[in-house]
């Protein structure tokens, strides 16, 4: 878990970003938002998903600094609440 935290603390990201990420978290659905996020029949474990969520959420800022017509700020968000909602799980399951 710590490498995962590790670089999820070290993410470097648009304030604006963090913030509707944070404000999104209370609506976070992992059965619901994992399966459209990362195409997941049924949700794996909070490690299994916050990798996957890292790879997506990667290739999202990626495509936002090429500045890319393609890229979505409402899936990069969604990608951040996930992440942000599954580190707090993994830490809620490790604290237990």
């Amino acid at each position: 878990m710590s490498d995962i935290s590790t670089i999820l603390a070290n993410l470097r990201r648009p304030r604006l970003l963090i913030r509707a990420a944070r404000h999104g978290i209370q609506d976070y659905r992992r059965d619901r938002d994992l399966r459209r996020l990362i195409n997941a029949v049924s949700p794996p474990s909070p490690e299994a998903a916050l990798a996957r969520l890292r790879d997506a959420e990667e290739l999202a800022e990626e495509t936002r600094r090429r500045g890319d017509a393609g890229y979505s700020i409402a899936r990069h968000v969604d990608l951040l609440i996930a992440m942000m909602a599954e580190l707090r799980l993994l830490r809620n399951h490790a604290g237990a």
